[in-house]
């Protein structure tokens, strides 16, 4: 009797009908409508801004990979994802070549010099924002600019050409009283800021769609965002401001919550967001920079291997060894 071969192979066994490319076009469609929102706002240089970052990092991947005689691996999507995400983090009117040399910082350093997708520390996007911001800081730190319909609501602050809700509210130029003024422009998204972040409603939108297919969970963004909603509001200070200011809410849905760069359990996760959460208040409460959701997912980012060794999950029948 000729008995099946049996084929052991190491853990985990599980299979999932998804795959990357599916997975990263999910994430290019969540994104769609804040840079649809970001464009609609601020213009065509917006628009020339996310066909530069997707076209750089798709670029600099395929070169790069050529030049090392390593496999082209574009056709996965996730420097495509890369290149979005990196213009919708930078101010809508950096110049192009500040967004290029981004995108080959954030492939080429952040994502093929650590080994490619799965084995980079750091959220490439992110990584080439801090570049970016570090080494350009005049063009792609506080080059922010109103659009042009917010001229009637914001009339009587002294809102310069690089002052966004977070900087006024760190000069002084608005109080408490004040902030609910800026609750709907927020919301909708006019209002000054990186492209893909000043749309709280369009970036909602995309992270119910995430969501609805499964590809992240509430873990990270609600610690995250509660987290800076409890401590702003212990020192003081409008937590819903705060929540809608910014790029906390791009951070915290599609950015924490990268499956390279998380940790990979439920408990880890929490204590990703929660850190991210608090890292993020401190830079915004007492830092010299009026935002800190980029800078904090990226030290946490490192954190994540310790994480995932603190809170890895007890194997059934497990007994600690004795002294």
């Amino acid at each position: 009797m000729n008995n099946p071969m049996l084929v052991v192979s190491p853990a985990p066994h599980i299979r999932a009908k998804v795959d990357t490319p599916a997975i990263m076009r999910d994430v290019i469609v969540a994104l769609a409508p804040a840079a649809l929102v970001g464009v609609y706002f601020f213009g065509a240089r917006a628009l020339a801004s996310v066909i530069a970052g997707m076209v750089g990092c798709v670029g600099a991947e395929a070169a790069i990979e050529r030049l090392t005689n390593r496999p082209i691996t574009t056709r996965d999507g996730s420097a495509a994802v890369t290149g979005l995400l990196l213009a919708l983090v930078l101010p809508p009117t950096v110049p192009v070549w500040i967004t290029l040399l981004s995108a080959v910082f954030s492939i080429g350093v952040v994502k093929l010099l650590f080994g490619g997708l799965g084995h980079n520390v750091f959220n490439p996007a992110l990584a080439g924002r801090a570049f970016a911001a570090a080494a350009w800081p005049a063009l792609a730190a506080t080059g922010f600019i109103w659009p042009a319909t917010s001229g009637a609501w914001v009339r009587g602050f002294d809102a310069m050409s690089t002052a966004t809700p977070l900087s006024l509210l760190k000069a002084g130029e608005i109080g408490a009283s004040t902030l609910s003024r800026f609750y709907w422009p927020l919301f909708l998204g006019n209002t000054a800021g990186s492209l893909g972040e000043t749309s709280a409603i369009a970036l909602l939108i995309g992270a119910v769609y995430l969501l609805w297919r499964g590809h992240i969970s509430l873990r990270i963004p609600l610690s995250y965002i509660l987290t800076v909603a409890v401590i702003t509001t212990l020192y003081g200070q409008d937590p819903l401001f705060h929540i809608l200011s910014g790029g906390l809410i791009l951070g915290a849905f599609f950015m924490a919550t990268d499956y390279v760069t998380s940790p990979i359990n439920s408990k880890g996760q929490i204590v990703f967001g929660v850190g991210c959460g608090i890292l993020t208040s401190l830079i915004r409460l007492f830092g010299g920079y009026p935002e800190g959701v980029a800078y904090s997912i990226l030290i946490m980012n490192a954190a994540v291997p310790l994480i995932d060794r603190l809170a890895r999950p007890r194997r059934f029948g497990e007994v600690k060894a004795r002294a």
